[in-house]
């Protein structure tokens, strides 16, 4: 769990979790202004790092996976402390991966109705479907989003990435997702009813607008690497 301010929601989260198949939990606090610590403390959870300076979204989940793969988990998955996506879906997601159905699961809240009705604002909900049309026709796959945070890995999976040379800001899960399909895995979607409300997490316009120009700089140069005319290595800062 890659938590920034998430005080108010992490136990609600934490208590959907099914431990009857969740071994560990992981949970970086990338230096949080209010009690997420404490109340991480509080629920027991036993593995807690702490950046002491911001490292930012990617930075976040870099750590969260280093740690994963050191604790040897099989499969692991990303859970967004705020509550936006449900933690009962874990059972579906880690099924796909344990019986080798495929090594990469989305939660996808395009996949139906459950971005709209869940309170995505429609000025993201259109520069969703714009991005992820766009990427879909560079990286020549039929995903229904690619901006989602709920995502399940299998270890081989993680262990091929070159993570932590991705971009530690919000572009970090598109370089991941143009890593994976780079490599010749393959992604599967579950449907995914998602929440928005005040204490769920948000970045502003400016910060959006510098996420989508990266997400469209990660598309052109997976395809400019698969034509061969990109010769560096692809999908990093």
């Amino acid at each position: 769990m890659p938590a920034y301010n998430a005080a108010r929601t992490l136990e609600r989260t934490y208590q959907e979790i099914p431990f009857e198949i969740v071994d560990e939990v992981v949970l970086t606090d990338d230096s949080s202004r209010d009690d997420t610590i404490e109340v991480a403390q509080a629920l027991g959870i036993q593995h807690i790092m702490v950046h002491e300076k911001n490292k930012g979204y990617g930075g976040n989940q870099k750590t969260c996976y280093r740690k994963a793969l050191e604790l040897g988990g099989d499969i692991v998955i990303m859970l967004h402390p705020d509550y936006q996506y449900t933690p009962k879906l874990i059972y579906s997601m880690a099924y796909l991966i344990a019986n080798d159905v495929y090594p990469v699961v989305f939660g996808s809240r395009i996949l139906g109705r459950g971005a709209l009705k869940g309170g995505m604002p429609l000025v993201k909900y259109i520069a969703n479907r714009i991005l992820t049309l766009f990427q879909n026709i560079l990286l020549r796959q039929k995903l229904s989003e690619y901006h989602t945070g709920y995502r399940a890995f299998s270890k081989e999976v993680l262990q091929s990435l070159d993570f932590m040379h991705c971009s530690d800001d919000f572009v970090f899960d598109n370089q991941m997702a143009a890593q994976i399909f780079y490599k010749g895995f393959e992604i599967a979607e579950i449907t995914c009813p998602t929440k928005y409300f005040e204490e769920a997490s948000s970045i502003n316009f400016y910060r959006s607008a510098v996420y989508g120009l990266g997400v469209l700089k990660v598309s052109i140069q997976y395809r400019l690497s698969k034509w061969g005319i990109w010769k560096a290595k692809i999908f990093r800062n």
